[in-house]
């Protein structure tokens, strides 16, 4: 397939235009036009760029691209060795952020909830970012916090009151934990994120409502694979999603 074809696909299928965000979605590097083998990843870092070219991989679609706002723009050091390895190879870089935050089949918070076996029910926050919805069934924040560690290979960190019985549960991949405040004002029993900032545990314990920050890689990885698999079925290429550790 053509590259153009390629990224009409991704733009219109995730939404991009819609968006808002801290970085350029879409095509991030040009490289060859003709597209047989595509390479997914969380994040555009050497690592995964290394194993683009090992494959022979045509294009690179990540979740976390490159040029992000308030960035240094100098193509220096990092940023020049990550930049030419792409352009030495003529590989494509295209890459998803807030589009594959939200979207509601292939996006990281719905896959998570897969994953997690949760039942979505709605939206929050700013561009409809977070879900909420249910588990299977009632169970303590501490119960979601085990569970989450068995489906996602990682320990995630719980603060707050651990015993609460949770009926709703909202959720947002990555570094969200700005939105606590919001998911709890739609009610939530437990806010499940990636990260976790100074001020969150004040908030958990003052607010009563627990709060899990499961790993931004960890709860990310989800909606790139689903991507890669939606490409390989829609066009018949290669698509192979690549795992390069991270344990934050």
């Amino acid at each position: 397939m053509q590259r153009r074809e390629l990224c009409a696909y991704l733009d219109a299928t995730l939404d991009a235009a819609r968006f808002r965000d801290y970085c350029p979605n879409g095509l991030q590097v040009e490289g060859r036009a003709d597209i047989n083998k595509v390479v997914c990843g969380v994040t555009a870092s050497q690592a995964l760029i290394d194993e683009a070219i090992r494959q022979g991989a045509d294009a690179l679609v990540v979740h976390h691209g490159w040029f992000w706002k308030g960035e240094d723009g100098r193509v220096t050091g990092m940023r020049k060795a990550r930049l030419a390895a792409l352009l030495k190879h003529d590989i494509n870089l295209i890459a998803y952020h807030l589009p594959l935050d939200a979207h509601g089949e292939l996006g990281n918070n719905a896959q998570l909830a897969r994953v997690a076996g949760w039942l979505v029910e709605g939206r929050f926050a700013e561009q409809d970012i977070g879900f909420y919805g249910r588990t299977a069934e009632r169970q303590s924040a501490a119960a979601v916090a085990a569970h989450l560690h068995q489906v996602l290979g990682r320990q995630p960190l719980l603060v707050g009151n651990s015993e609460r019985e949770v009926a709703r549960i909202a959720w947002c991949t990555g570094g969200a934990q700005g939105y606590f405040e919001q998911a709890i004002a739609v009610g939530a029993d437990l806010f499940v994120s990636g990260e976790i900032s100074e001020q969150t545990t004040h908030l958990a314990r003052e607010s009563g409502v627990p709060y899990i920050a499961a790993g931004h890689h960890a709860t990310e990885r989800y909606g790139v694979q689903a991507l890669a698999q939606r490409l390989t079925d829609v066009f018949g290429i290669q698509c192979r999603y690549v795992e390069v550790e991270n344990p934050v």
